[in-house]
């Protein structure tokens, strides 16, 4: 079985007053993390997507050996997950899609959904709900060519159209920095006060880096 790979780094969250991607975490930036973590995964292709912040993460995050998909408008909107697909290699049999604020999902659990899922669709089942990553059939990209923005991923999934392989997960969701709160959580309640507001305390940067090769695109 061919596998690519997803990473999903277009989007942006104006509410973190910063491009979530370049938030400092582990002495390096939360997409780094997100992304090292699948290349772990071992997919016989990874493709990432990238916003409006693009520039700056080619600055500061290594994209070597990965298939970058620009996808400029998906700030306002668009699904960087379409044109994603017209860079998935012909051979894939399907995609695991991961999301590029959530760095702590481990290879086993991309495995074991790729092993158990059974249907078109496959989701993880952690204990307290369901989550990333999730995986798409080729006979699914049709319909995901349709997909309005990247969070309607998940409409085919809770449509009932298509049958859904449900995977258990180890342990708890792990946690996206889409909020402070959350983002405090992957720093293990480090280095953001709680106290302090979003308007008020710009969240931390990662550190430029020298200037990376670009990644073919």
């Amino acid at each position: 079985m061919f596998v690519t790979g997803l990473l999903l780094g277009a989007g942006s969250a104006p509410h973190l007053g910063a491009p979530w991607q370049l938030l400092a975490y582990r002495g390096g930036t939360l997409f780094g993390a997100a992304l090292d973590g699948a290349r772990g995964c071992g997919f016989d292709q990874l493709v990432v997507t990238l916003g409006s912040a693009s520039e700056q993460i080619h600055d500061r995050v290594d994209l070597d050996g990965v298939r970058v998909v620009e996808s400029p408008h998906s700030d306002t909107g668009s699904a960087s997950i379409v044109p994603a697909l017209d860079a998935v290699d012909r051979r894939a049999d399907g995609i695991v899609v991961l999301a590029g604020d959530q760095p702590g999902i481990t290879s086993a659990t991309v495995w074991s959904l790729v092993a158990e899922a059974s249907t078109p669709i496959g989701v993880c089942r952690y204990d307290d709900g369901e989550s990333y990553p999730c995986w798409f059939g080729r006979e699914l990209f049709g319909e995901l060519r349709g997909l309005r923005s990247d969070a309607d991923l998940w409409e085919p999934i809770e449509a009932g159209t298509h049958p859904v392989t449900r995977v258990d997960a180890i342990g708890n969701i792990p946690p996206r920095a889409s909020t402070w709160a959350s983002y405090r959580e992957l720093l293990d309640g480090a280095a953001v006060p709680e106290e302090l507001p979003f308007d008020t305390h710009p969240l931390p940067i990662a550190p430029s880096t020298r200037r990376r090769r670009r990644a073919p695109s």
